[in-house]
């Protein structure tokens, strides 16, 4: 069965994590339409045609236009329009014949196909379910491995998270003395290490988050409180989750300026070590940050374009990713920043990353896009800005990308709008 999606802008959505996307895997754009037509190529060509659209009141969401053979005139214009409205209403059947009485030839395209992504806020819910690994999976490596204790914490965290809907409120932790001690040795370790090579944005924010979300050495601040102060500063909330999800769904979520979060911490008997994100990483190097409008922004545009992309786009917008929001620099007073949380959760790597040691490049997202991280070391590369980077060399990047449509968020119906037709594949169909 199809939908349109200005219906599911209206829609009711519950709580449970039955969305309507999961129930409508192969979910339509059914109220846009494709269609190719051809004019002569002569000046004000195109206007009879916009006329039209608008005596039937049909309003157009993309248009593209390229000669058929040269540029020479009387030559035809191919003319690629999508509109909202599906032939078989009386209204688009008339635009139709209207269309095809003036112009060479009208023909309906295709829907593009394109990989599942999520459509409203509570799809979310099921990106969540699919983590790449859980909380519970800790490989034999890890310090908490041989951990009954730590590892039955762990499976309670995970639970919690795993029971979460979007739009509940956010469970409240009940964190034990030793996680707190955890936190807190993390906290004092890094907390001058940010007062001499974090970006002005991040120390800004940190006394606002002590005041307001209670960081401190010997708090660890709950996902609720942390969610209401983003929110109201730069539309922010988040999601907590078992553990690793894929780029793919991570970089989806920021589409809706949500952020994936973890709940567990690391194993006490390393207290600065983690082998994984943990509550520290999360809240220490990313809370911060998203606080501030422009890396706000900068995020989202980031998660726009990860939407309905194939898998090699995916990889190229993670690694832009990697080497701005997880492992960014930029120039601030002449002085080498960090803005990224991998380095802001990481005394050893701040200290190594804003020293003379490692490779620095300007930052350019065509080149950040090839390169490869590993994920067990200190970054060999990273990228410096010249100021916080913004939207513009991103969007510069992303309108590079084989994008199927532009999407936008509505914030009001928290869904998602795409300017042409695509069929969305069922979630995990190749």
């Amino acid at each position: 069965m199809q939908r349109t999606l200005s219906k599911l802008a209206t829609r009711h959505y519950s709580t449970q994590w039955r969305s309507f996307s999961a129930l409508h895997p192969s979910l339509k754009q059914n109220d846009l339409t494709s269609i190719t037509l051809h004019v002569t190529n002569h000046p004000g060509s195109l206007r009879p045609v916009l006329d039209m659209f608008a005596k039937h009141r049909v309003n157009l969401t993309h248009i593209t236009s390229q000669p058929t053979k040269s540029i020479e005139p009387n030559n035809d214009y191919a003319i690629s329009i999508d509109f909202q409205g599906k032939p078989g209403t009386v209204g688009i059947d008339n635009l139709l014949r209207e269309l095809e009485a003036h112009c060479a030839s009208v023909t309906l395209a295709t829907d593009k196909t394109v990989p599942w992504f999520p459509l409203h806020i509570s799809d979310l819910d099921i990106a969540a379910r699919h983590t790449l690994q859980a909380g519970t999976d800790i490989d034999a490596d890890h310090p908490g491995f041989s951990d009954q204790v730590y590892r039955a914490r762990r499976n309670e965290l995970s639970e919690i998270a795993a029971n979460y809907r979007q739009g509940q409120p956010l469970p409240h932790i009940h964190y034990s003395e030793l996680e707190t001690q955890t936190w807190g040795a993390v906290y004092n370790r890094i907390k001058d290490t940010w007062a001499q090579f974090a970006c002005d944005e991040f120390n800004n924010a940190l006394p606002m988050l002590e005041r307001e979300c209670g960081y401190s050495p010997t708090n660890i601040p709950q996902a609720q409180d942390i969610s209401n102060f983003l929110k109201a500063r730069t539309g922010f909330v988040i999601h907590p989750v078992t553990g690793y999800l894929s780029p793919r769904d991570f970089l989806n979520g920021l589409a809706f300026r949500v952020f994936f979060c973890t709940q567990y911490i690391r194993h006490h008997s390393q207290p600065l070590y983690t082998p994984e994100p943990d509550i520290c990483h999360e809240l220490m190097g990313h809370v911060p940050m998203f606080a501030d409008q422009d890396f706000a922004d900068f995020s989202h545009e980031i998660g726009l374009a990860s939407l309905g992309v194939s898998d090699d786009e995916i990889e190229r917008l993670a690694a832009c990713y990697i080497f701005s929001v997880e492992f960014g620099i930029y120039l601030q007073n002449g002085q080498k920043k960090a803005f990224g949380a991998g380095m802001l959760s990481s005394f050893g790597e701040l200290e190594y990353a804003c020293s003379p040691m490692p490779e620095y490049r300007p930052w350019d997202p065509f080149h950040a896009c090839k390169q490869k991280y590993p994920v067990t070391t200190y970054q060999p590369v990273y990228y410096v800005a010249e100021s916080l980077p913004s939207q513009g060399k991103m969007r510069e990047f992303t309108r590079e990308m084989k994008k199927p449509f532009h999407a936008t968020y509505n914030p009001a119906t928290q869904t998602i709008a795409v300017d042409r037709a695509i069929t969305i594949k069922e979630r995990g169909a190749k």
